[in-house]
């Protein structure tokens, strides 16, 4: 158990801090309507579109759960030059948040997803997408404003928020890793398949059981707590990397940290029982709360508790959202600490 003293300190070192978050930024669009009938051309169900919404995803998801903690998200991704990279800039502002990071270009589309519900149940989803990599130009162009925001900002960590859509390259890692080590700023990463073996000497990696089995090349399900263990530790040994957060679904979180004497400091976390309603949007969750308590210091069970309790309080809503910061608070104090 923890002192409520000691949390609401933590949440408090939240505040004002900067964090540089780079990856593939998207649209999670919603058509929400109702069911009452099958389509005569097909047997589908035929949905009447009741309300159009568009909400901020991928990294600019992770930086509104920042941001709704307290900090200071700055985003750095390439979106394109089309109707929706327009909505997207205008879904920035509107949520106060800045695009000096912001790339656009004429050879990419804005990823786009679409969801369909019906009923309230979702029956479709569509990608409008591009996933191959930047050419050289933009690629540069992202790496140069990158490094004027980590010189002239301040930034107390960097965020990787990899979807495996193209932004995030071994060059671009490379690079953002060698200005990260000459400022001393912590680097955190989601990563995803294809560059996973490039985030070598990082501080904190969340992968998912499916990312840990393709990163590591493994088969099998991890189910035993003996077999993710030694998964997570031959991840330590490849990347040298301190921390690695492994997210269990509705298993909850495994933990692993390296501590200065050389040992392990492991743990599980299992999830609390919640009235699950969607998971999209869950890991962003993790992975911002995971930046926060890199940057404030924190230990890293403590960690593990806190992204473990946030990710699980947005699966109760409907569509990628991000957490809410009084509402993890409360059940932080009430979940963790002394009565």
């Amino acid at each position: 158990m923890t002192e409520k003293s000691t949390i609401k300190r933590l949440f408090h070192s939240f505040e004002k801090k900067k964090f540089l978050i780079i990856g593939d930024v998207m649209i999670d669009a919603y058509l929400w309507g109702s069911v009452d009938r099958v389509s005569p051309e097909a047997p589908v169900p035929i949905v009447k579109l009741n309300k159009r919404e568009s909400r901020l995803g991928g990294a600019a998801n992770v930086a509104l759960n920042i941001q709704n903690m307290g900090g200071i998200p700055v985003l750095c991704s390439v979106i394109g030059s089309d109707e929706k990279g327009r909505l997207f800039q205008e879904l920035l502002e509107e949520k106060g948040l800045p695009g000096e990071g912001l790339i656009s270009s004429d050879d990419r589309l804005t990823t786009v997803k679409f969801r369909v519900f019906g009923n309230n149940v979702q029956m479709l989803r569509v990608d409008e997408e591009v996933v191959h990599g930047l050419h050289e130009s933009e690629s540069g162009e992202l790496i140069r404003r990158i490094n004027e925001l980590i010189q002239g900002n301040g930034i107390d960590a960097i965020i990787f928020e990899d979807y495996d859509k193209g932004v995030i390259s071994a060059t671009l890692i490379e690079s953002v890793l060698a200005m990260a080590g000459k400022h001393s700023v912590p680097v955190v990463v989601d990563p995803k398949k294809k560059n996973f073996m490039h985030y070598r000497g990082v501080n904190l990696i969340k992968p998912n059981l499916k990312e840990l089995r393709e990163g590591l090349n493994l088969n099998g399900e991890l189910a035993d707590p003996a077999q993710l263990s030694r998964a997570v530790n031959t991840l330590q040994d490849k990347l040298k990397v301190g921390t690695v957060l492994a997210t269990l679904s509705d298993k909850g979180i495994f933990y692993s940290h390296i501590e200065q004497d050389g040992k392990h400091n492991t743990g599980s976390i299992p999830a609390y029982i919640r009235d699950v309603a969607d998971v999209s949007g869950a890991g962003d969750t993790v992975i911002s709360l995971a930046a926060l308590c890199v940057a404030a210091g924190a230990p890293v069970e403590l960690m593990a508790r806190i992204c473990n309790l946030g990710g699980g309080l947005v699966c109760e809503r409907v569509g990628v959202v991000p957490v809410d910061r009084e509402k993890l608070l409360e059940e932080a104090l009430k979940k963790f600490c002394y009565k």
